[in-house]
């Protein structure tokens, strides 16, 4: 059934070309027709109109000044963290780098929306305290400030994350032989470990830009009201205003989001080049600083912080939600469940938004959990040269921007398929294809690592013994990587249940998912209906990071990304 393996080979016949063709389907064909159409795009005449429009060249600053200003926000908030949490004898590690984790985890359109009912003069919260600026006075997000602000916020848990990373493998015999010769706590801080960090810093500011150039939650809820387009928005834009050249004009505009992003990635290898961070030494244990008389004061720093970033903006998001409507101020006489009761009871299109985004996140998890577990066997087992290289092409769309992924499916699937002879674009399948492609390393690195660690000898004694694959795969390998594919399963779960960027170019009547309706409800201007609907995926969120929380001892290191 499963097919024989080669002699010598624990690997059956068919699972190389099985390996093959998902990643030709997921990876290389769609980013290949996005290539060919966007350069045959570049050498026609058509092109000139996009690129001697002056709002393209405006969408490309936007897009540039306000991912870079975000990554600005992000080293500094994501770093700050980072070097207290790591380096210092602070109280509640663990929670405070859980809460930090959150904003990365909720949508960025939530974020946006929860951002919007903190501050402005028709904040609920604010007029129920009291604080709300004059009526007439600008919301201060809807500017290319407040998209960087929130950037900043978005992905600074990235930078915490690369820089801990690197701190944690710190060598601590030489953080202790420069204490021992006498070298102060800042000393030390900024001669050995500032320096060997820089590799982090640099990683996460990278990661952090590359994040904000194909970011669409944000500058759509926030920019759109202002005419501040990126080139996320752009894209959207020109589809909203479908025309002869939409496909091309789409092709080049992705094609930029892609270069923009691959410039970030090149600056971060060239900042590095030439220079050699290799440590000897022990590491894994942290170099632990004593604040003394200053430790509540960094502490008091970060849970303030927290309030901001965090408590603040979800008060606000819930305040919003129980305001009757956008701009009334919220007191015991005005305070009502409506919007919850809409959403839940009466919208018919939330009801199948839900539908549809559980149920594209439920597919996409466990088709993925298969795909991968097959994807990850062949990488970690195969002696072929060929390996690496698939894994990189395999997680080449998920370093993409969603907006690109989405831009190339288009463009594979406007056409009815051949020989079958119609076409999937505009139904729910398309969405579900997309899903698969983009999130299909966040699925197969889990599983890749539990795999590292299995010990290939239990698997070749089966071998001997005569157990066929299936049999070695249901009864060894399967119990082994059990709570890997498990975290795989709920970290897909929860991102594509979440997602925006992809879906916003691929929904059509009938297969809106959570995060097109959130931004749909406030682009109607159903601002109280939008709130509602975000605290519930805000819950979702919280419970299924939970959930992993719990798992965390049974995982192997580098599952959960908020755990180091």
């Amino acid at each position: 059934m499963f097919g024989s393996a080669k002699s010598g080979n624990s690997q059956p016949r068919w699972l190389f070309p099985f390996v093959i063709v998902v990643i030709f389907l997921l990876s290389v064909l769609p980013l290949g027709r996005l290539a060919a159409t966007g350069i045959s795009s570049a050498f026609r005449s058509g092109a000139s109109d996009l690129i001697t429009d002056p709002a393209l060249w405006q969408s490309v600053y936007y897009t540039v000044t306000t991912s870079f200003f975000g990554m600005l926000a992000a080293i500094v908030l994501g770093g700050g963290f980072a070097l207290l949490l790591t380096l210092f004898d602070l109280r509640c590690k663990t929670l405070i780098g859980f809460l930090f984790m959150l904003p990365t985890m909720i949508p960025p359109q939530v974020t946006a929306l929860a951002w919007i009912g903190m501050t402005g003069p028709s904040s609920a919260l604010l007029k129920a305290i009291g604080l709300a600026p004059p009526l007439g006075s600008p919301q201060p997000l809807y500017s290319a400030g407040g998209i960087a602000l929130l950037y900043g916020v978005q992905h600074a848990p990235l930078v915490y994350l690369s820089l801990r990373a690197g701190l944690l493998a710190l060598p601590r015999d030489a953080v202790e032989a420069a204490r021992l010769s006498g070298a102060s706590s800042w000393r030390v801080l900024k001669d050995i470990i500032l320096p060997l960090s820089l590799p982090g810093f640099t990683a996460g500011a990278a990661i952090a830009f590359v994040s904000g150039v194909g970011n669409f939650g944000i500058p759509a809820i926030l920019g759109i009201p202002a005419s501040i387009y990126t080139l996320p928005t752009l894209i959207y834009s020109k589809f909203a205003a479908f025309g002869p050249n939409t496909f091309a004009d789409v092709s080049l505009l992705s094609g930029l989001i892609a270069i923009l992003a691959v410039i970030g990635l090149a600056i971060e290898e060239r900042v590095l080049r030439g220079r050699d961070y290799r440590v000897i030494g022990l590491s894994g244990q942290v170099a632990v600083f004593s604040l003394g008389p200053w430790r509540i004061l960094a502490e008091l720093v970060l849970w303030l912080t927290l309030l901001i970033i965090l408590v603040m903006p979800m008060l606000a998001l819930i305040a919003s939600s129980l305001a009757p409507a956008y701009g009334v101020p919220l007191s015991l006489k005005t305070v009502t469940f409506h919007a919850y009761e809409e959403i839940i009871y009466r919208q018919a299109i939330t009801r199948i938004a839900f539908t549809n985004s559980i149920g594209l996140s439920l597919a996409t998890a466990f088709g993925l959990l298969l795909v991968s577990v097959l994807i990850g066997y062949f990488i970690v087992r195969s002696r072929s040269r060929i390996a690496p290289v698939l894994s990189a092409i395999a997680e080449i769309p998920y370093a993409l921007p969603g907006v690109v992924t989405a831009v190339a499916f288009i463009l594979v699937f406007a056409a009815p398929l051949p020989v079958l002879g119609f076409s999937i674009y505009g139904t729910i399948w398309i969405i579900l294809i997309a899903y698969f492609s983009h999130f299909l390393a966040v699925s197969l690195k889990p599983v890749v690592s539990a795999f590292r660690q299995i010990d290939p000898s239990l698997e070749e004694a089966a071998r001997l013994s005569g157990a066929g694959f299936g049999r070695r795969m249901w009864d060894i390998v399967v119990p082994l990587v059990g709570p890997a594919a498990g975290a795989s399963v709920i970290l897909v779960f929860l991102i594509a249940c979440n997602e925006l960027t992809v879906s916003a170019l691929l929904w059509s009547a009938g297969t809106q998912t959570l995060g097109v309706v959130i931004y749909n409800l406030d682009d109607s201007g159903s601002f109280n209906l939008a709130s509602a609907l975000s605290v519930l995926v805000v819950v979702m969120v919280i419970v299924m990071m939970l959930i992993l929380e719990l798992m965390a001892k049974r995982l192997p290191k580098g599952v959960i990304p908020w755990r180091s």
